[in-house]
């Protein structure tokens, strides 16, 4: 139950996101829904191997790769969803994803409390 939770406020994110950023489009909040459990399939599958990697990258930026790595899966779920979930540039994914992130956490720590 509690994951299901989580998807909605990932989507709830993902709407937020796409609200602040003009190059960040999103159909509706039930594609922001799916693209938050894409999101999640690739953080679990994907994530991991490009954290190894690009370990050597990660330890010289002090983890500020990670924000790179976050786009990327970013850009991934994109890719698969097609035309209902666009984000034009790499640049605006880097800032989708912080903002996501940051969203994210905020409304975890919401939810744990």
């Amino acid at each position: 139950m509690k994951w299901i939770i989580s998807l909605l406020l990932d989507g709830l994110a993902i709407v937020t996101a796409a609200f602040l950023f003009d190059g960040f489009y999103i159909e509706s909040f039930w594609i922001a829904v799916l693209a938050a459990f894409i999101l999640s399939v690739l953080n679990v599958i994907v994530k991991p191997i490009l954290v190894v990697l690009t370990l050597p990258i990660t330890i010289l930026s002090l983890g500020l790769f990670m924000f790179v790595i976050n786009a990327i899966t970013l850009m991934l779920t994109q890719a698969i969803l097609g035309s209902s979930f666009v984000i034009e540039g790499f640049g605006v994914a880097i800032l989708a994803s912080i903002v996501i992130s940051i969203i994210h956490m905020v409304l975890e720590k919401g939810l744990n409390d």
